[in-house]
């Protein structure tokens, strides 16, 4: 969430800066700066009236001692005829305060200044990328839709069956594979001095909001009417969400924590090939790298987690780019965005397996996230996350990649993980 403060010294700096978001401030904040100020001149005639109470209150014991209870009387009327009207104006200025709260949760981030315009994925600059490309003979290019069936990996119609679209049942290898990811991803993360937490896959309303699914994602989200709790889109949210309401010391930041966890997305409206098998999931997992650092320091923690993620697909044996996203790619809450993606060489086309975001003070404004200096000041934190990484479409580009006639090549820094080094096909079908 941004201050008011700084929208009223910055007016034409956030108007120009949401603008490279394809969002058009210009409207919503001047509405926002008139009832500020509107606000700010009720709370001045507030404090005025309540000045004039304590003012009229004291003289009434005097008034009492010099003997003049006429007097008195008409100053205790005085009195209650200002309480009433001060009641009035705190629920003006309640209302005010709520309006312009409605509002100011609706703008968006600032992106920062390296930020590049644009609307689309092609708008996206790629700043740097490795990896060597597989070479796949034409009986072993297949999509993993076809390798997780041919292997008896995982079973989509299972899925479908149990629960709905987008919810696979992995199986044998398939399983295998998932749960040495997951150890995989949390030990890498360990070693890089992230400490390991387990959150709840459930949060509330307040949890979301704090950073960002809501409002802005509402429809996103599975949410649980009866107790209104929300199914996690991603561990970022309860993992930051720790920090709510606290206050950090200086000497601790950053704080580097890390978090298995199932995420759910409903994904409305996401149809086609582009989206088939592992591409798109309504439940998938993921392990998360979340930061709370100080202003200064912030991109330097974001390129030390760009740096770790890359350090993760170059062990997993995949090609990679990393794209600096466009303002109208970025998600709502992030001043910067980089995404890995890495190459499928089956679908001959890049898939997207990690945002890394800096989201600089947007997130811990709303959840009151804040540090105390070595002066003893309090001060505003700025929160980062990264998916370090997700599971789905580094599993479909390893299946793809890795195929040989002998079966699927694991990467080797997998095989401690996994207890194998290849997936060989099933000699007999399994009983489901």
């Amino acid at each position: 969430m941004l201050s008011i403060k700084y929208l009223h010294e910055n007016r034409e700096e956030a108007i120009r800066r949401l603008a490279v978001k394809g969002f058009k401030g210009e409207q919503i904040i001047d509405e926002l700066l008139g009832l500020d100020n509107d606000r700010r001149d009720s709370q001045r005639r507030l404090d005025e009236n309540l000045a004039e109470q304590n003012k009229i209150s004291k003289s009434i014991g005097l008034l009492m001692k010099e003997g003049k209870r006429d007097d008195a009387e008409v100053a205790k009327a005085q009195i209650a005829s200002l309480k009433e009207g001060s009641k009035q104006m705190e629920s003006r200025k309640k209302e005010l305060e709520d309006r312009i709260l409605n509002l100011i949760i609706q703008i968006p981030n600032l992106p920062a200044d390296i930020v590049p315009e644009g609307t689309k994925a092609e708008d996206n600059v790629c700043v740097k990328e490795g990896g060597c490309m597989p070479h796949l003979t034409d009986e072993c290019k297949l999509p993993h839709w076809e390798v997780v069936k041919n292997y008896d990996l995982i079973d989509f119609e299972v899925g479908v069956k149990i629960t709905g679209a987008g919810f696979p049942l992995y199986k044998g290898y398939g399983a295998r594979l998932q749960r040495a990811l997951i150890s995989f991803f949390l030990d890498s993360a360990r070693e890089a001095g992230y400490l390991e937490v387990m959150p709840p896959y459930v949060v509330n309303e307040d949890s979301a909001y704090g950073t960002g699914q809501l409002p802005d994602k509402e429809g996103q989200m599975y949410h649980a009417q009866t107790d209104n709790l929300y199914l996690i889109p991603t561990a970022e949210v309860p993992v930051t969400n720790i920090f709510r309401d606290v206050i950090l010391e200086e000497k601790s930041l950053p704080v580097c924590l890390t978090a298995y966890s199932a995420c759910f997305r409903r994904e409305a409206g996401s149809y086609g090939k582009d989206v088939r098998g592992l591409n798109r999931l309504h439940q998938f997992d993921k392990v998360e790298i979340v930061r709370v650092d100080k202003p200064e320091h912030s991109y330097t923690s974001l390129q030390e987690m760009v740096d770790y993620v890359q350090s993760l697909v170059d062990k997993l044996e995949l090609p990679w780019r990393i794209l600096r996203l466009c303002g109208g790619d970025m998600s709502f809450t992030s001043a910067l965005t980089y995404d890995f993606e890495v190459f499928s060489a089956a679908q001959e086309r890049w898939l997207e397996v990690s945002s890394v975001s800096n989201f600089e003070s947007f997130q811990a404004n709303r959840l009151k996230c804040r540090y105390r200096d070595t002066e003893g000041k309090v001060q505003v934190a700025h929160t980062l996350n990264g998916s370090a990484l997700a599971l789905p479409r580094i599993v479909a580009a390893l299946l793809e990649n890795n195929q040989t006639p002998e079966g699927i090549r694991i990467p080797k820094a997998l095989v401690p993980y996994t207890g194998f080094d290849i997936i060989p096909l099933p000699k007999e079908p399994s009983p489901f």
